[in-house]
């Protein structure tokens, strides 16, 4: 039987997002899972029989995809400084200007499972890799590179959590833009 149509996969992730957001993987509750996602927990675990742990992986799946389009101007833009740029402006903006917790980071918060924790993981790691890989397109060192994204890494994570705490989100955002300084700065090398 085909599911209904109502709700696409997409909307339907970008709700259950919210939820884990906010209340991290452990404190995410079915009823509050089932009131963001607008459907009876019967319809919802007709969607995701396996549970809360299938609504994480499909969460993560969607970040997944919303990263990879994110990260692809980074990746594929002859000139990397430009592609660095408007990756920034594209992780900015899916993080409400840096407003918004990561969900990667407050899902795995406490009492989530290892393939969850791990696939968040995952997911980090296209993020960082990408960094690393422009980085030494641009002519710098692999393992300059490689510290150099995971520093990157650790300011922007660092300005979504001063943004939860403070409602500012001015270090995200001076992390962006800072963000093709931070990997091409050969200096270091």
């Amino acid at each position: 039987m085909a599911r209904s149509p109502s709700l696409r996969d997409d909307e339907l992730s970008d709700r259950l997002a919210e939820v884990f957001r906010s209340a991290g993987y452990g404190g995410a509750s079915l009823g509050a899972l089932s009131e963001a996602a607008g459907l009876r927990r019967a319809s919802l675990y007709h969607r995701f029989p396996d549970g809360k742990v299938q609504m994480a992986e499909a969460v993560l799946e969607r970040v997944e995809r919303l990263f990879v389009h994110a990260l692809r101007p980074m990746g594929e833009e002859p000139d990397v400084r430009t592609g660095i740029t408007r990756s920034a402006l594209l992780i900015g903006e899916l993080y409400g200007g840096g407003l918004l917790s990561c969900v990667m980071d407050s899902m795995t918060l406490g009492g989530v499972p290892e393939p969850v924790r791990r696939r968040a993981a995952e997911i980090a790691e296209v993020w960082i890799s990408t960094m690393a890989d422009a980085a030494t397109r641009e002519g710098r060192a692999p393992a300059s590179a490689r510290a150099a994204a995971e520093d990157a890494f650790a300011l922007m994570e660092g300005g979504l959590v001063h943004g939860r705490l403070f409602g500012d989100s001015g270090p995200f955002r001076r992390a962006l833009t800072r963000l093709p300084d931070l990997l091409l700065d050969r200096r270091t090398d």
